[in-house]
């Protein structure tokens, strides 16, 4: 039996598909501060946050944004963990630490050279796009994800839904998965079956049990 795997649903814009995550077995729902369909001000974010239960990790992405407004916008809307998709400093994330997120765009082998400048308290490995900074929908050979959990928890990204993630799992060994656009109905709105089918999937193992 593979370990637990934990989820993060991120681009969540309102409450009604973050407590939708939640209650399907979320464990970090993802709030995007960054240039996106799926932006949302400080103020929405926080207003969501607050009616959330305990226990769920709330995470802010955001890209080259000053070190000085993540710090503020955290502690504002009541985030735990800073998700960092830009040319963000090794210094910069040290000082997030143990809560922050370094994200890659996987183009191939050469990331794992990458990952050791960062301390980080996971790395994101996401598909590579030469203009998108997250949310691309682009997958990447898993099998380097397998290789980059030697630096660290390793968080895979980029091209998942329902009927992929088991198998991504199976095959790149991640501490945990992050979806978007692969549960969604329309940038920044969850479909809600294909939030619930994604999770029961990543939760419960199904690639293990047809294996």
């Amino acid at each position: 039996m593979r370990q637990a795997v934990r989820v993060k649903v991120c681009g969540i814009t309102n409450l009604e598909d973050a407590l939708t995550a939640v209650q399907s077995g979320a464990d970090a729902l993802g709030f995007i501060f960054a240039p996106s369909p799926r932006r949302v001000t400080p103020e929405q974010a926080g207003s969501i946050i607050a009616a959330l239960p305990v226990f769920v990790n709330k995470v802010g992405v955001f890209l080259d944004h000053p070190l000085h407004e993540v710090l503020s916008t955290m502690k504002m809307c009541g985030l735990d963990t800073a998700q960092l998709h830009g040319a963000e400093s090794a210094d910069y994330c040290r000082i997030l630490f143990p809560g922050v997120i370094k994200s890659f765009r996987v183009r191939d082998g050469s990331v794992l050279a990458e990952l050791p400048e960062y301390r980080a308290g996971a790395y994101l490995l996401d598909g590579y796009d030469p203009v998108l900074h997250g949310g691309t929908g682009q997958s990447f050979d898993w099998e380097i994800a397998r290789s980059a959990a030697s630096y660290g928890p390793i968080i895979l990204s980029g091209g998942l839904n329902p009927q992929n993630v088991d198998r991504a799992i199976a095959q790149a060994g991640p501490y945990a998965v992050d979806v978007c656009s692969g549960v969604e109905s329309a940038p920044g709105r969850k479909d809600h079956g294909k939030l619930r089918a994604f999770l029961d999937a990543a939760k419960n193992g199904r690639a293990e049990r047809r294996s």
